[in-house]
């Protein structure tokens, strides 16, 4: 009897046991990450995790340091031709093109190829010499008439450099137009590269071919968001596999974004390698409205392949389980306009100017009419972050003052940085006293008969 009482008390006690193992674990699997990742538990030497619509850094390691970026610099290549050509325009190639190092298309000198067809072959198999035939294309409409009307299979050497120098002047004023102060394009491929830029005062810089986490982060959101052929650069970009014909030979292109299959709402991506530059990788993922992109650069050298998609995914896993949207006009973080006081005005008709409103205006603090509206309609943030309203106006004004005229802002501040701006301006004028005002004043009070 002891020996049976013995086997149910320790059978109900391995039940206990076992219930509260399986208890445990699914609490541990179903709480959300509360930390960012370690930055000893990445192997990339830059990182970042971004919200590619605000553009704001979720998370950053060394995302300010300028480095190599090896092949995601066909990110920009591809967003420029494609803003610069139509997909069924033809080019031709030249020798300096056909002579560019693997991985390559093995094109030919005088061959002739679609611009849809090599930007398959430029985001799908990262090919180099593609890289710089489709850069001659457009770069040569930006040298003179007598380059400008040459066939491109005729280029000398030295006439290629200079189309492609063309192209990369291109892609470097549109990574300025982005914001990107520390990024250099020289090739269009990513092959490392330095050049000398003689400066105004006569001094020579050595540049050479980089950018920062942060940085190729902001280039991808462009690419996926703002510019004007993002449909056109994911379909390239997100196409598994792509076959064409050209000059009597058959192609195969297969997509290496391998990234496309490993997390649900996978968006974009590019690979790139070099020596110098070791891994590298960019990519996006969209899901219940937030997207985030991860830029790594140096993550790992060979053998370690597989230390970007392991970044990657650690990376936008943070994002999910972290960050959610908020919009910046929500009760709890929407300005309140009651606030607004009537502002004096001096030496005015009025003496008080009550009547003011608030509107938003572009990037840049920009105050100009009909200014464009770029500032985000919500931030992606952690449930513990806070939405700050900064509001400041002026004392008093001088007449006259005209309607419309700005006379204070509204900033929503999220981490010390200005996500949006308002401007506070007024809704009528306020003239000036003159003469013919003091006139009419004292007719009305002195001189008037009833």
């Amino acid at each position: 009897m002891k020996m049976r009482m013995k086997k149910i008390i320790g059978g109900f006690f391995c039940v206990c046991c076992l219930l509260f193992s399986q208890m445990t674990l699914r609490t541990e699997a179903a709480e959300p990450v509360s930390s960012p990742p370690e930055e000893t538990s990445l192997y990339a030497t830059a990182a970042v995790l971004m919200d590619a619509d605000s553009g704001r850094v979720l998370y950053g390691k060394n995302e300010d340091a300028v480095m190599a970026m090896a092949s995601t610099t066909k990110i920009m290549t591809c967003i420029l031709v494609l803003e610069n050509a139509s997909l069924d325009e033809t080019l031709t190639a030249s020798a300096y093109a056909a002579s560019m190092p693997k991985v390559k298309l093995y094109i030919q000198k005088g061959e002739r190829y679609t611009i849809r067809d090599l930007l398959h072959s430029l985001m799908l198999e990262s090919h180099n010499d593609t890289a710089v035939a489709l850069a001659e294309y457009i770069g040569k409409q930006h040298l003179p008439a007598e380059l400008r009307d040459k066939d491109t299979a005729e280029y000398t050497a030295e006439e290629s450099k200079l189309a492609v120098a063309a192209f990369a002047a291109l892609m470097n004023d549109k990574a300025a137009e982005l914001g990107c102060e520390n990024t250099w394009f020289i090739t269009p491929n990513g092959l490392d590269a330095t050049e000398s830029i003689s400066l105004e005062d006569g001094s020579i810089v050595q540049k050479e071919h980089c950018t920062t986490a942060a940085e190729l982060a902001r280039i991808l959101s462009y690419c996926i968001r703002e510019s004007p052929k993002s449909q056109d650069f994911l379909d390239i970009t997100r196409t598994q596999n792509y076959s064409f014909s050209a000059n009597s030979r058959s192609y195969s292109c297969v997509n290496h974004n391998a990234f496309l299959t490993m997390m649900d709402g996978a968006l974009t991506g590019k690979t790139g390698f070099t020596n110098k530059a070791g891994y590298c990788y960019v990519g996006a993922l969209t899901r219940d409205g937030r997207t985030f992109v991860v830029a790594l650069l140096a993550c790992g050298w060979p053998n370690n392949k597989g230390y970007k998609w392991a970044d990657t995914k650690k990376l936008m896993q943070y994002g999910l389980d972290n960050y959610f949207y908020r919009s910046l006009s929500a009760e709890d973080a929407a300005f309140d306009e009651n606030v607004l006081s009537p502002i004096p005005v001096r030496n005015g008709q009025t003496a008080v100017l009550n009547d003011t409103a608030y509107t938003s205006v572009g990037r840049g603090d920009s105050e100009t009419e009909g200014e464009e509206e770029k500032w985000p309609e919500g931030l992606l943030l952690r449930p513990d972050e806070k939405i700050y309203v900064k509001y400041s106006a002026k004392n008093v004004l001088t007449a006259p003052v005209e309607r419309g005229t700005v006379v204070g802002s509204i900033d929503y501040i999220v981490d010390d940085t200005i996500y949006k701006r308002e401007s506070i301006i007024t809704k009528d004028s306020v003239e000036a006293i003159d003469l013919k005002w003091c006139a009419v004043q004292i007719w009305n009070r002195f001189l008037c008969t009833r």
